[in-house]
């Protein structure tokens, strides 16, 4: 049963049994196979299915938690007590702008206090993150806040505030942004993440028509976009953006600006281990 835990946890974080298989290593028909099987044994409805997504159902939510527990108690088999009691883990999820800048500084500082203590960074999208801090698999990530409100056991400290800029290839004449957005080619903030969203709204309400040539998740990917001549583009300047590199310009939005709030979510303080709890502080601090 161990292995279609396993693939419940993949299906319920990619949203469809063929992208929970292409994550795992299995077809579409092994996928629903296994939950089928699950389903039997345990004598539930697992999911809603509408379409391809596959919708945990309230007892799937109720499964999903177990799973994950029963997972976690899994991996410490063949351990000694001494060793699982020596040997503490802490899970942080981390969107990519903030594994660069902030994170090396401040795990560094954590392992300097807690030795015996290991960490595991997962990358991703903000909402994914959201989602596996909810499930139990992450006990804290930094994440760009959710346009939606979250859930009571979930707690929300609020590390940055962000402004959002055009910014445009140095060669480039003009500060105009209305003006420049309008003729210049357009390089877009992927719209799958919290922060593009927020771009897709400015432009939509500030009715600003674009030449778009391409979308990208990656914030440093489209500075170097823009460096290179490709466009101009709407991100936000991050806590840790000092200086924007040589071949870029950033123009402000004046009374349109708009900002991108980052910040840690965790679960109660009650239900996290004194290491995490440690961590959580201490990025609210070098925050």
């Amino acid at each position: 049963m161990i292995r279609e835990l396993k693939t419940l946890v993949a299906v319920a974080q990619e949203g469809t049994f063929a992208a929970a298989g292409n994550k795992i290593g299995l077809t579409q028909a092994a996928v629903s196979a296994q939950m089928k099987r699950l389903e039997q044994e345990l004598r539930v409805d697992l999911f809603e299915r509408k379409g391809r997504a596959a919708i945990l159902t309230q007892r799937g939510q109720e499964t999903l938690q177990q799973a994950n527990a029963l997972l976690t108690l899994y991996s410490t088999l063949g351990a000694s007590l001494s060793e699982q009691s020596s040997t503490q883990r802490v899970n942080i999820g981390a969107i990519a702008s903030i594994q660069r800048s902030l994170l090396p500084d401040i795990l560094a500082r954590f392992h300097h206090t807690f030795l015996e203590c290991h960490t595991r960074v997962v990358p991703g999208l903000s909402m994914e993150l959201v989602n596996q801090v909810d499930a139990g698999e992450l006990d804290m990530a930094v994440i760009i806040r959710p346009p939606f409100s979250l859930h009571s056991d979930l707690r929300w400290t609020p590390l940055a505030h962000e402004p959002f800029r055009l910014i445009v290839p140095r060669h480039i004449e003009g500060d105009q942004w209305r003006e420049l957005i309008a003729h210049q080619p357009f390089v877009r903030y992927d719209r799958a993440s919290f922060g593009g969203r927020q771009v897709d709204r400015f432009l939509r309400n500030n009715h600003c028509n674009v030449r778009e040539v391409c979308e990208v998740d990656e914030l440093e990917a489209i500075v170097k976009l823009v460096a290179k001549g490709i466009g101009v583009a709407l991100v936000p300047q991050a806590i840790a953006q000092q200086r924007w590199p040589a071949g870029v310009r950033a123009i402000d939005l004046g009374e349109r600006t708009f900002h991108r709030d980052i910040g840690l979510i965790h679960p109660t303080s009650g239900h996290l281990s004194e290491p995490a709890r440690a961590l959580a502080q201490l990025i609210s601090e070098i925050a």
